[in-house]
This record gives structure tokens, sequence and C-alpha cells, in this order.
């Protein structure tokens, strides 16, 4: 029966992973149409751009102190519906400040539903006693392939934002309350095993996180999103400003990259099994600095989507894993180290648009993607964080334990 609950409980938060892959996408890949909807001028719009990871941030943090109390399951089933209305409801209104409404639910519930996602994947992780957060992210990365073709269809055929969202959340939100029925909290079972019982115990047997431990990784995950933001947000302009592509080829490369990512994830979880984290992501960091590299020194536009499709298959391990490690590092406290890392995604995620672009600016665009480069390389510097307990995957046994469905 352990092993069935373990499995539904895989399942269901996959599904999860892949919900919140799908709301994402739609929501970013239609930012023109939102702004030509609201009538938000160019100088308004990163505000209200920025305004949603500084709220996430904030639900990540409000998150931790609240799985001290509830647990991770029952945020993640109160704050998944709350995203898909809130994306409705940025589709739905017809004023400004119904706008900000709507994206500042969606920001706070993103941060919880960010955090508890993988507090849930962590602890399943222990309870399956090898590696499988990657293939959560891969369920992830395939719904953003799944929803950013939606918001095609929806802007080939001009569609207003809701005819685009409605079904979505018709779809996804039945299927998101269903599948949380079977959400597993393995982390209680740790707990219980450590000398408590139920959430009091622990509450009474967690240890501290402490920062300076947590920091490596809390720059890794701030390195990659940084990255990863590069690729999102300059690389259609990059091609075409600088490797002169036309407009069509210019979005080409991050389909490669979502595309190399949803690959390079779903077979990462073997990699770890067989090789290690500290291996997997090693080569995933060479792997992604190669790809800026091959992009900072492209002579032509294929040469550059080449770099981009490396750098997919690169960054796409160091995520997964960095919360895998920050749950090795603090068995006792994994859902609080899950958490306060969880604000760093943000973080890279907020800076890394505006950096590149002010480097491009007063330098230029190839001298700006040797940063991220570097950035992503320091990862080398702590790959030694990532190898905590690691015995415990790197086997391939799984050994399950009794868990409580959530």
């Amino acid at each position: 029966m352990t092993d069935v609950r373990l499995r539904h409980g895989r399942f269901s938060l996959a599904l999860s992973f892949f919900v919140q892959g799908v709301s994402f996408a739609l929501l970013v890949t239609r930012i023109p149409a939102i702004q030509d909807r609201y009538g938000i001028s160019d100088g308004l719009l990163p505000l209200f751009l920025a305004a949603v990871p500084v709220l996430a941030g904030v639900g990540s943090v409000a998150t931790e102190k609240l799985v001290a109390r509830v647990r991770p399951g029952l945020v993640l089933r109160c704050s998944q519906p709350v995203v898909l209305l809130a994306l409705l409801g940025v589709g739905a209104g017809d004023a400004v400040g119904q706008l900000a409404l709507a994206l500042g639910a969606f920001g706070l519930s993103v941060g919880a539903l960010d955090a508890s996602m993988n507090m849930l994947g962590v602890s399943l992780q222990r309870a399956y006693g090898r590696s499988i957060m990657l293939g959560f992210h891969a369920a992830f990365s395939l719904g953003g392939i799944a929803g950013a073709s939606l918001a095609w269809v929806g802007a080939h055929g001009h569609l207003p934002l809701l005819v685009s969202y409605l079904p979505v959340v018709v779809v996804l939100l039945p299927a998101a309350l269903i599948g949380s029925r079977w959400y597993v909290d393995a982390g209680k079972a740790d707990a219980t095993e450590a000398g408590g019982t139920g959430e009091a115990g622990e509450a009474g047997n967690r240890t501290p996180v402490a920062f300076r431990v947590l920091l490596p990784l809390c720059l890794v995950m701030c390195f990659a999103y940084i990255g990863d933001s590069t690729v999102s947000n300059w690389s259609a302009k990059y091609l075409q400003d600088v490797l002169g592509s036309s407009e069509e080829l210019a979005t080409v490369p991050y389909n490669a990259y979502m595309v190399t990512t949803l690959l390079g994830r779903a077979a990462g979880d073997l990699g770890v099994r067989r090789f290690g984290s500290v291996v997997v992501v090693r080569c995933g960091s060479l792997l992604a600095g190669a790809g800026f590299a091959v992009v900072a020194l492209a002579p032509g536009a294929w040469t550059g989507i080449l770099g981009f499709t490396v750098l997919g298959l690169g960054l796409c391990v160091i995520v997964p894993q960095t919360f895998a490690a920050a749950g090795r590092l603090f068995p006792g406290a994994s859902d609080a180290a899950v958490a306060r890392l969880n604000v760093f995604n943000y973080v890279g995620f907020l800076v890394g648009s505006p950096l590149v672009g002010a480097l491009g600016d007063a330098w230029s665009y190839r001298g700006a993607m040797l940063v991220p480069m570097v950035m992503v390389l320091v990862t080398l510097v702590y790959a030694r964080s990532f190898a905590a307990e690691e015995d415990r995957y790197g086997g391939g046994h799984e050994r399950p334990r009794t868990v409580d469905v959530g």
C-alpha cells in the first residue's frame, strides 16, 4: 500500500508541476496582449512585471512560516486554484486596478505554490530513496511548452485573453483539485522517525537552517535563474539585432531551449542515479557555460541557436538538484530550507533581464552574454554542496517509508 501511495503522490505532484508550467507560460507569453488590453505604457510595464517576482518572494517566505503549522500539501492544494483563477482574472479585467489585483494574487500564490511543490518533491524523493526531482521539473517544462503553444494559438487567432484562458482553467482547475487528493507529505514520516509524532513532533525536532551553509545553494539558484531569464528575455532580440536573423527565425532559440530543457530533465534522474548529483551539476554548469560562450562568439544565427540549445541541456539540471541538495543538507528542516532557497529563484529572475539589458546598452550584447556565463560557471566552485548524504540517492535503490497522504 505504501508503494501505491508513493506512486500516486508522485503522479499527482507531477501533474501540479505541469499545471504550473502551463499557467506561467500563458501569462508571460501573452504580455504584449495584456499590455494592449489594459493600455499600459512601456514605462509602466516593467513595474507590473517586477511586482510578480517580488510578491512571489513574499509568498515563499510566508509559506516557510505557514508549513510550521500545516502540511505543505494543504498549501499547494489551496494555492494552485488561486494561481489559475488569478490568471483568469488577468484575462477578464478591463481596468488597470483589476490587473494589479490579479497580478498581485498571482504573484503571492505562485510563491506559495513553487515553495510547497518543491517541499513535497524533496520529501517524496527522500521517501523514494532515489533521485526523482528532475522528473517533476520535466513536467513543468512540458507544461511550459504546452502553455506557450496554446498562447501561440490564441495570438495567431487574435483571440481575446479571456477566450484563451477560460478553456484552460476549466480543464486544469478540476484536474488539479482531483489530483491533490493524493499528495504525499513524506516529511511528516521523517519527523516521526526522529522521535516526534505528527506536526508537533516535526516542529519539535526541526533543526535550524544555517544561512551560511545554505548560501552557496542560494547563489547557485540565483545564477541559474539569471541565465534562464537571459534566454527567455533576450534570445529573440539577440538573434535578430546582433546576429542578423529574420523575425521568424528569432523565435526559434527559445523554443529549442525549452525542448532541450525538457529532454535534459526527463533523462536527468537517470544521470543522477548513475553518476551522482555532483557530476551531473558540474556537467550541466560546463554545458551552460559553453552554450553562453557559443552565443557570445556566434558568427551567425544558426550558431547562436546551437548555443541556446546547448544552454537548455546545461541549465535544466541545476535548479532541481539545488532544491534536492537543500533538502539533504537540512533533513530535519527541509521545508524551511526549500522556502528560503526558492526566494533566490525570484531574485535571479528579477535581476537577470535588466542586468543583461544594461550591460548590452553600455557595452555590447555579445559581452553581456559573458556575464551570465561566468555566473553559471561559479556553480563549479560550489559543486561539493550537492554531495551531502548523496549515497542515499546514488545507488538507485528505492527504500519507501510509511507516509501520510496530505
